[in-house]
């Protein structure tokens, strides 16, 4: 995956300079970031001890949801494609990209319910079989950075408008879901008995931590990394409200005084 995505990804940067496009180093470097963490995730310590450990796998999987999709999102791969990638895969991502799921998803009053969804499953029983499976890691490896970055390309990407109302909106509500998708991590941490059934202790090393204290510390680092993962959401809704409020400001600078007035009219004979 790493390999594939750094070919394609580099590929593309000189089709653009091909071009005559200008492509901002920092994006490539953000994309790099991306995989290098998505590489440390792997084959670190979290990637070593993820079956094991709770915290372990809890920071793994929180990672790949939310910070390499991030860094991958600023890379903005997908107008790197529309620059210099091949005009038919360019096509099928602006198809994508207007498509109903990617509408869906593109808003920030899906993604963190999404997240809570997901994390949610740490308070089942469940969470013992997705940690201990070679083949959920595999699942969890592959699709979780994907949804992740579902979530967040239609933020950092042009090419999906909202009205200034519905930004608004998604601010506000993002604000409510800042406090509402840490919960699964507050439960972790102020609960005092393993929640996933899973009590044997994991053995291998002398520092490994008891069932209910890797219970904790993996709440701990779940109820943090949602509470910081929010951020980068709110600061794409306030550059996509600055966009918004800037592209219907000029669409109405761009009207003639008689058009003014009869949308005035218009709207006065719709409130009587």
């Amino acid at each position: 995956m790493i390999v594939v995505a750094a070919v394609a990804y580099g590929w593309w940067v000189v089709g653009a300079a091909r071009r005559g496009a200008r492509w901002p180093w920092w994006r490539t470097l953000a994309f790099v970031a991306a995989l290098v963490l998505f590489g440390i995730l792997q084959f670190g310590i979290v990637g070593v001890y993820d079956q094991q450990l709770r915290w372990a796998f809890v920071l793994r999987s929180a990672l790949l949801f939310f910070a390499v999709p991030t860094f991958a999102a600023l890379g903005a791969p997908v107008s790197l494609l529309r620059t210099g990638g091949p005009d038919r895969l360019a096509h099928a991502a602006d198809a994508a990209m207007r498509s109903r799921p990617v509408r869906l998803l593109g808003n920030a009053i899906v993604a963190p319910l999404v997240a809570l969804v997901l994390f949610g499953l740490l308070l089942t029983p469940f969470a013992a079989t997705l940690r201990e499976s070679s083949v959920w890691a595999v699942v969890i490896t592959v699709t979780v950075p994907a949804l992740g970055f579902g979530l967040l390309a239609p933020l950092s990407e042009p090419g999906v408008l909202r009205s200034s109302t519905f930004v608004t909106a998604e601010f506000l509500l993002a604000f409510v879901e800042l406090m509402i998708d840490a919960v699964p991590g507050i439960v972790l941490r102020i609960t005092n008995h393993v929640l996933d059934g899973s009590v044997v202790q994991a053995v291998g090393q002398p520092w490994f931590p008891s069932p209910l204290r890797d219970q904790h510390l993996a709440g701990d680092l779940l109820w943090f990394i949602a509470e910081v993962a929010d951020i980068p959401v709110l600061i794409s809704l306030f550059i996509r409200w600055q966009r918004t409020d800037r592209r219907e400001a000029h669409a109405v600078d761009a009207l003639t005084d008689e058009q003014i007035d009869e949308l005035t009219r218009a709207h006065l004979r719709r409130r009587g």
